[in-house]
C-alpha cells in the first residue's frame, strides 16, 4: 500500500495540492492562483466557490499524475471567515480575508470599553480586525436575514480548512482543529473549549460553531477522487510550518515569508501572555496535550513584491526583484514600510497605511525594491526583539521558509540583522510538508513528532557578516520609518 501523503494548501494567494513521499519529496504538485477582491478602501475578500473549485480541480490533477495518497491532511490561511447554509453548502458571503480591516472601528470600540485584557487572558490575542470573531459578527449584522438564519442553527462557520472539509466530506463533517480555532478569538486557549463569554461579547450563536479537534485526528473522509481517503491531519498554514519546520524543542524558531511574515517561537506546555505585544497561540495539540506558542505576526512580505509588480509594474516577474535590489550598492536611505493592510505586531496599529520615505532625486526603482526586501528583516528583527522580552529565551539559529526564501539576498539579510544563522530546510513546501506529516502520523507513516524531526535537514545555511555599527545603523532608519507612519 502507497506510503504517499497528499497535503491540501489553501493560501491567501492560490490553492494547491502536493503528493509527498514519507521523506518530503515532491511526487506531483498542482496550483492555482486565488483572486482578492477590494470592494471598499481597505476590505479583502474571496469567492467561496473558487475556493473549493480551485482546491478539488488540484486534488484531482495531483491523484491523476501522482495516484491516491494514504491519506490526506489539510493547512490554509487562518481567519479568514465563511458563513455557510447546512443545507446547500452555499456560502451567505464571500470570504472574509485574514487581511481585511472593516471592522476596526469596532475593535476600538471594543478597546475603549475595557475588553482587551479579558479577550488576551482567554485567547492570548489582542483585540483586531486580523482575527475571526469580528468578521463572523460583521456578516451577520450587514447581511440579510443571516443573523435569524444563524439563530435557528441553519448556518455554520468556518476557516477555511472547515469549509473544506466540510465539501470534502459531503456535509458530514464540521470540524476545525485546535490551532485553527485559537486564531477565531472565540476559543479559550487555557481551557481548551469555544468560550460563552467570548460568544456574548462577540453576539455570535454557539450553533455556527465547529467541533474542535487535535491536530492529528479522524476528520472524516472523501469519496470524491474514485475511492475512500481518509483526511487525518489539519493546522493552520503558520502551526502548519511549525511542525514542517521541527521546531519541538522550547524555544525554536520558525520564521515564514509568504504574502506576510510569521514567526513563531515554541513555548511549552504552559499557557503565557505576551508582554510585549505579540500574540501567544496554540502551537500544536497532540493527544490533547498543547503545545504553545508565542507568534509575531506581519501583514505584509511577499505582498509587497506583488504591490511592485502588479501596481507600479517595476518588474514582470517577483523573481527578478533580487537582481534589481543587488544593482545597487545599499539602500539610498530609502525605507519602505509596506503596512498596506495596517501595521500588524509588535505595533497593532489597523488603520496605518505603507510609505516609502527617504526618497532623493537619485533614487531609483532598483533602491525602492531593495528597500522592500530589507523590510523583512527590520520587521523580523522587530518580533525577535519582542520574542526575547517574552520568553527569556534567544534562539540559536532561524529556520525560515516561504516563498522569498528563494532569494538570497532576503536570505542573507535576515541573517545580518538578525545576527544569527539562517537555516532553509530541504523541504522547501514546509506548510504543506508539516499537514502531510500530521495526517502521517494519523496512519502510522509516522510514529510521532520525533520521527518527523529525524527527518528535518537543512539546505541551505546563511551566517551573519554584517558589523553591529552598520546594523544598528540600518535599523535606527527603520525605526524612524515606522516613527514616521505611527
Amino acid at each position: 500500500m502507497t506510503k504517499n501523503l497528499l497535503a491540501i494548501d489553501q493560501g491567501t494567494t492560490s490553492s494547491r495540492a502536493i503528493l509527498f513521499s514519507p521523506d518530503g519529496d515532491i511526487i506531483a504538485m498542482r496550483q492555482k492562483e486565488l483572486k482578492l477582491h477590494y470592494p471598499q478602501s481597505g476590505w479583502v475578500e474571496q469567492n467561496p466557490d473558487d475556493i473549493w473549485s480551485d482546491t478539488l480541480w488540484a486534488c484531482q490533477g495531483v491523484i491523476e499524475e501522482g495516484g491516491a495518497p494514504a491519506v490526506i491532511g489539510i493547512t490554509n490561511q487562518r481567519e479568514t471567515t465563511i458563513v455557510w447554509d447546512r443545507e446547500s453548502g452555499e456560502a451567505v458571503y464571500n470570504a472574509i480575508v485574514w487581511q481585511d480591516r472593516r471592522t476596526a472601528a469596532l475593535c476600538g470600540q471594543l478597546k475603549e470599553q475595557g475588553h482587551e485584557d479579558m479577550v488576551a487572558g482567554k485567547t492570548g490575542l489582542l483585540l483586531d480586525p486580523y482575527f475571526s470573531a469580528t468578521k463572523i459578527a460583521w456578516i451577520l449584522d450587514n447581511v440579510d436575514g443571516v443573523r435569524a438564519r444563524a439563530e435557528k442553527g441553519e448556518l455554520a462557520f468556518g476557516t477555511i480548512d472547515t469549509f473544506l472539509l466540510w465539501h470534502l466530506t459531503g456535509g458530514k463533517a464540521h470540524a476545525t482543529d485546535a490551532t485553527n480555532a485559537s486564531r477565531t478569538m472565540l476559543y479559550n486557549i487555557v481551557e481548551q473549549k469555544w468560550d460563552e463569554a467570548l460568544l456574548k461579547l462577540f453576539n455570535i450563536p454557539n450553533s455556527l460553531l465547529p467541533e474542535v479537534k487535535d491536530n492529528v485526528a479522524d476528520f472524516g473522509s472523501t469519496e470524491l477522487f474514485g475511492e475512500t481517503l481518509t483526511i487525518g491531519g489539519m493546522a493552520g498554514d503558520q502551526q502548519a510550518a511549525l511542525i514542517g519546520q521541527a521546531c519541538f524543542e522550547h524555544g525554536m524558531v520558525k520564521s515564514t515569508y509568504g504574502t506576510g511574515c510569521f514567526a513563531l517561537m515554541n513555548i511549552g506546555g504552559a499557557f503565557k501572555q505576551s508582554q510585549n505585544r505579540l500574540l501567544t497561540t496554540i502551537g500544536y495539540r497532540l493527544n490533547g496535550k498543547t503545545t504553545y506558542a508565542i507568534e509575531g505576526s506581519i501583514f505584509i512580505a511577499g505582498a509587497a513584491l506583488q504591490w511592485l509588480r502588479d501596481g507600479l509594474e517595476v518588474f514582470d516577474d517577483a523573481a527578478e526583484s533580487e537582481a534589481l535590489a543587488t544593482s545597487v550598492t545599499d539602500n539610498g536611505g530609502v525605507y519602505f514600510v509596506p503596512a498596506f493592510t495596517g501595521l500588524g505586531a509588535p505595533y497593532w496599529k489597523p488603520d496605518a497605511r505603507a510609505i516609502i520615505s527617504g526618497l532623493g532625486r537619485e533614487s531609483t526603482k532598483a533602491h525602492i525594491t531593495r528597500a522592500a526586501l530589507e523590510a523583512q528583516g527590520y520587521q523580523t528583527l522587530d518580533l525577535m526583539d519582542a520574542m526575547r522580552g517574552d520568553s527569556g529565551k534567544e534562539p540559536a539559529v532561524i529556520r525560515a521558509d516561504g516563498g522569498l526564501v528563494a532569494n538570497e539576498f532576503v536570505c542573507q539579510f535576515l541573517a545580518d540583522m538578525l545576527g544569527k544563522p539562517v537555516e532553509i530546510p530541504k523541504v522547501v513546501e514546509t506548510t504543506a510538508w508539516g499537514a502531510a506529516a500530521l495526517a502521517g502520523i494519523q496512519v502510522g507513516v509516522f510514529d510521532g513528532l520525533e520521527d518527523v524531526a529525524k527527518g528535518w535537514h537543512a539546505d541551505r545555511r546563511y551566517e551573519p557578516n554584517m558589523d553591529a555599527q552598520q546594523r544598528e545603523a540600518l535599523y535606527m532608519g527603520w525605526k524612524e520609518a515606522v516613527a514616521m507612519l505611527m
